[in-house]
């Protein structure tokens, strides 16, 4: 069931978090890009642009965070907090660039090597780790109330994988001067990038779509519906996101003479709210006389003929 059963941390307490661990990525980020031309390493510099694509999720999700904060208006009647949705949309895509772009680079250095400072890349292979390290974490206890803080959370773990990794590749250099081992870790971990960044994309997308939440079983929901007393069809079935963890609903529900609309209306809205989590549902009640006859289950085009 989606009821939220999530810890909340105090929101203060979680900027301050986050500021932390933006600041530790933006600092070993500008090192590996500087220790990656300097030691001629491209895996150091993929490793680098990872940490970047990251340190950059973390100033999105740090503004979103302020922003989804703010009540609804006259302009943003349904509040703010889909920010966090369109962060992660764009911070996915360039993920995506990026991957095919160190994809390009290390299958051009795996034709011609070129030579690698190892000691360069060990060093800040390890303090990468670190870092990685820290940064998961600072955000780990936060993932457990936030989707968007999750995947910050999972790119961090990966990037303390790929730094060891990179940490892998310099000791291989250093010891046997293996220079292909660079551009083909370069590779790999572009692939993993693109690994991440396609398995996710999804979640977004299917938000800002209107997408039905991927946890909720619609039929069980709908049967949930026809199982109060007093109901005899439900059909105009919506189900979406409100934001990232609030799942919404409206549909037509079909009663008899029975029945009061008050207190069908009530039952369902409990049962949606005990059984599903649905805490926001908007109900059209239809009187079994003048029900729409064809009406769809699912979706508001009726039924052709």
């Amino acid at each position: 069931m989606p009821h939220d059963g999530h810890t909340h941390i105090d929101p203060a307490s979680g900027d301050r978090r986050v500021s932390i661990a933006i600041w530790a990525n933006a600092l070993l980020t500008v090192a590996q890009i500087v220790g990656g031309i300097l030691s001629g390493s491209l895996a150091l510099i993929a490793d680098a642009l990872h940490n970047f694509s990251d340190m950059a999720s973390l100033v999105i999700a740090f503004a979103a965070r302020k922003i989804a904060r703010r009540p609804a208006d006259e302009r943003m009647t349904f509040g703010y907090g889909r920010i966090e949705v369109v962060a992660a949309l764009i911070n996915y895509t360039t993920l995506i660039l990026v991957g095919v772009y160190l994809i390009y680079e290390g299958g051009m250095r795996l034709v011609d090597p070129t030579e690698v400072a190892g000691w360069t890349v060990v060093i800040l292979g390890s303090v990468a780790l670190i870092v990685d390290t820290l940064t998961a974490l600072l955000t780990y206890s936060m993932q457990k109330g936030s989707v968007n803080i999750r995947a910050l959370f999972l790119h961090n773990l990966s990037d303390a994988l790929a730094s060891v990794a990179v940490i892998i590749g310099g000791s291989l250099i250093l010891l046997y001067n293996m220079w292909w081992v660079d551009p083909a870790i370069t590779v790999g971990i572009a692939l993993y990038i693109l690994y991440l960044a396609v398995t996710e994309v999804g979640r977004p997308i299917r938000i800002l779509m209107l997408g039905s939440p991927p946890n909720l079983d619609n039929k069980a929901v709908v049967g949930a519906i026809r199982d109060i007393d007093g109901v005899h069809d439900v059909h105009h079935v919506h189900l979406w996101q409100m934001q990232e963890n609030q799942a919404a609903l409206d549909c037509h529900v079909v009663i008899g003479d029975e029945a009061t609309s008050e207190d069908v209306k009530s039952a369902v809205k409990a049962r949606l709210a005990d059984e599903f989590g649905i805490q926001h549902s908007t109900l059209e009640l239809e009187d079994l006389e003048h029900a729409h006859e064809g009406a769809q289950l699912f979706g508001h085009r009726e039924s052709e003929a």
